[in-house]
C-alpha cells in the first residue's frame, strides 16, 4: 500500500497544507519516506460537517449492518498482512510479534463488540406500561433506551499504535454506538494510523456505509487536536495519552459554548501492596511477575507498576534483593519515540537528587540512547521517604519503579490515602492477610478502577467486564472504561419515550420487541413481548 500523507475525509483525500512532518523510526533516530500533511480548519471542518451530515442515516441503520460493517473492518485489516505490521514495527520500535499481539486484540475487539451489537440488549431498554385507570392521576406509558450522541474525535494512542488507536476501542465503540468518528492521528506513528484508516474506508464502501462516517486526519502539533475538540459538531472526544495533554484537551473541550465530555485515560502509577503472607509463600515467584511488568513494552503500559509496596522485614529484604538481580539482567530496549525517551531521561535524573531515594538495582548493559533506548531501574525508600517527595506518588513513564519498606499495617494506610486515582491496584496475600489488612483495603477500593489479586497489572482482558479507567488523574471520568464493551456507553444517551405510538418507537420499545433483547419491564428483566 502507498501512503499519501493526505487527511483522508469520506472517500476524499485532501492536502492543502504545504506543512508537513515525518514519522521517524526511533531506533535509527531516521525519518521515514511519506511526507504527512497538516490538517487545516477547513479540512477539519469538512470531516465534521460531513460527519454530523451523515449521523441522522447513520444512528437509524439496522444495528446488524453496523455489526457487518465492524466484521468487515476485521476482514480489511487482516488483509493488509505483515505490510501493516512492518509499518507499525518501524514507527515505534515494537518488535513484529508485538505489532502481531496488537492486531489480534484489534480485530477481536471489533468482533466482540459486533456480538454486542448482535446480541443488542446493550441498549438497556426499559419499559414501564401505562394505566390510564389509575388514580388520581392516569399513569403515562414512559420507555427509555440508549442512543448515539453524534460525531466522536477519537486521539491515537502513541503506546498501542494499532490496538489503542484508530482500530482501537474508542473507534470500534464510537461507530458501535451509531457515532460518526473522525480520528486524529499520532504523530508519532502516522503511517500505521493512515493504514489502519484505509481499511476502516475499505470496510465502509464495502458495506455502503454513508460517506463521512468515518475520516482521519493528520497533525504534529496541537493545534489540530484542539481544532477538533473545539468544532461545534463534535458531540464527545476520547483521548488515550500523558496527563499534560489530556487535561489540556479536556479543558479545551470544558470550554466550548457548549461544552462536550471528554473522555480521556492518562497518567497511573498503578502500585503494588505485597503483604506479609505471599511474602513467606513465594519471594521468587513474586520478583519475577514484578520485574516481568515492569519491564514488558520498555515499561510503556499504561497499568506499568511504579510502585511496590510492603512490611519491613527479612522476606521483604529478600524480595528486594531479588528485584535487584533481575532488573540487572533487563537489556535496554528502543523506546516508542524521542519525546518520551527525552521524559523518561529527565526523570531518572531528578531521582538521582533525592537523599532519600536509592538505587537499588539498574540494567547492567548500557542503553544507547540514540537509539532511544532506555535502561530498568529500581529504586527503595522508606514510608517517610515517600511522603517527603510526591513526584514518586506520579507516573514515570518507562521501566522504573520504587519499592516503599513500610513499619506496619498503619503506614500503608496512610500511604494508600495519599494516592491519586490508579488505573490498577495490585495486592499480593494470603486469606489470613486480608483480613489482617482490611483497612488498607477499603481504602484501595476507593483509589483505583481495577483490583488486582495475586498478580499483575499488565496484560488487559478485552471483555465485557473489564474496567480500564479510575479517579483523577488516571482518568477524566471514573465512572466510564476505555477497554471492554461498557465503553460504548461513553457515546449514548438515555432517551425517554413517553405516550408514543408503538410503530413510531425504536425497535428495542416496541411491544412485540422484534430483536428479542432483554428489556426492564415493570421493574423486571425479561425478553418477552409487551
Amino acid at each position: 500500500m502507498t501512503l499519501t500523507g493526505k487527511q483522508l475525509i469520506g472517500t476524499t483525500e485532501s492536502a492543502d497544507s504545504s506543512e508537513t512532518f515525518q514519522g521517524v523510526n526511533p531506533a535509527t533516530g531516521k525519518p521515514l519516506d511519506t511526507k504527512f500533511h497538516e490538517a487545516t480548519a477547513a479540512e477539519i471542518d469538512r470531516a465534521a460537517t460531513m460527519a454530523d451530515e451523515v449521523f441522522g442515516t447513520f444512528r437509524d441503520m439496522l444495528a446488524e449492518r453496523r455489526a457487518d460493517f465492524l466484521e468487515a473492518i476485521v476482514e480489511e485489516t487482516l488483509a493488509m498482512g505483515d505490510e501493516f505490521l512492518e509499518i507499525a514495527s518501524a514507527e515505534t520500535g515494537h518488535p513484529l510479534p508485538r505489532c502481531t499481539m496488537e492486531r489480534d486484540r484489534a480485530v477481536n475487539q471489533a468482533r466482540l463488540f459486533a456480538n454486542l451489537l448482535r446480541e443488542g440488549s446493550w441498549v438497556d431498554a426499559r419499559i414501564d406500561l401505562g394505566d390510564a385507570s389509575r388514580t388520581p392521576a392516569p399513569k403515562p406509558d414512559v420507555r427509555s433506551l440508549l442512543q448515539p450522541i453524534g460525531p466522536v474525535a477519537v486521539f491515537g494512542a502513541s503506546n498501542f499504535p494499532i490496538a489503542i488507536s484508530v482500530l482501537g476501542a474508542d473507534t470500534i465503540s464510537a461507530l458501535a454506538s451509531g457515532c460518526p468518528v473522525i480520528v486524529k492521528a499520532h504523530p508519532a506513528h502516522p503511517g500505521t494510523c493512515e493504514m489502519a484508516a484505509r481499511a476502516i474506508l475499505k470496510a465502509a464502501e464495502k458495506m455502503r456505509m454513508p460517506e463521512g462516517v468515518f475520516s482521519l486526519v493528520q497533525g504534529k502539533g496541537i493545534e489540530s487536536g484542539t481544532t477538533l475538540v473545539q468544532h461545534p459538531k463534535i458531540m464527545a472526544a476520547a483521548f488515550t495519552g500523558s496527563l499534560k495533554g489530556g487535561r489540556a484537551l479536556m479543558d479545551v473541550a470544558a470550554a466550548r459554548p457548549h461544552p462536550i465530555p471528554f473522555y480521556a485515560e492518562m497518567g497511573s502509577v498503578n502500585p503494588i501492596f505485597i503483604l506479609p503472607g505471599a511474602l513467606k509463600e513465594n519471594p521468587e515467584t513474586l520478583a519475577d511477575g514484578f520485574v516481568n511488568a515492569l519491564t514488558l513494552g520498555v515499561g510503556q503500559f499504561c497499568t506499568n507498576p511504579g510502585l511496590a509496596l510492603g512490611i519491613q522485614s527479612d522476606e521483604w529484604d529478600r524480595f528486594s534483593q531479588l528485584v535487584s538481580e533481575r532488573v540487572a539482567q533487563y537489556t535496554p530496549s528502543t523506546m516508542l519515540h524521542a519525546g518520551i525517551h527525552a521524559a523518561y531521561t529527565d526523570g531518572i535524573l531528578a531521582r538521582a537528587d533525592n537523599e532519600e531515594l536509592l538505587l537499588l538495582g539498574e540494567s547492567e548493559a548500557e542503553a544507547d540512547p540514540n537509539a532511544c533506548e532506555a535502561a530498568a531501574y529500581v529504586y527503595e525508600t522508606t514510608q517517610q521517604g515517600l511522603l517527603n517527595d510526591p513526584t514518586l506518588l506520579e507516573e514515570l513513564f518507562g521501566p522504573s519503579s520504587t519499592l516503599v519498606s513500610c513499619g506496619k499495617l498503619t503506614d500503608m494506610v496512610e500511604i494508600a490515602e495519599k494516592l491519586e486515582g490508579s488505573l490498577s491496584i495490585t495486592v499480593h496475600g494470603t486469606e489470613a492477610d486480608l483480613a489482617e489488612f482490611k483497612p488498607l483495603l477499603k481504602i484501595l477500593q476507593r483509589k483505583a478502577g481495577r483490583l488486582i489479586f495475586n498478580g499483575f497489572p499488565v496484560g488487559i482482558e478485552v471483555c465485557h467486564s473489564m474496567h480500564h479507567g479510575g479517579p483523577f488523574p488516571a482518568a477524566s471520568h471514573s465512572f466510564f472504561t476505555s477497554i471492554g464493551t461498557r465503553c460504548i456507553q461513553r457515546f449514548v444517551r438515555p432517551v425517554c419515550y413517553q405516550n408514543w405510538p408503538n410503530s413510531q418507537l425504536p425497535l428495542a420499545l416496541q411491544n412485540e420487541n422484534p430483536r428479542g433483547v432483554w428489556r426492564m419491564i415493570d421493574g423486571v428483566m425479561t425478553r418477552d413481548e409487551v
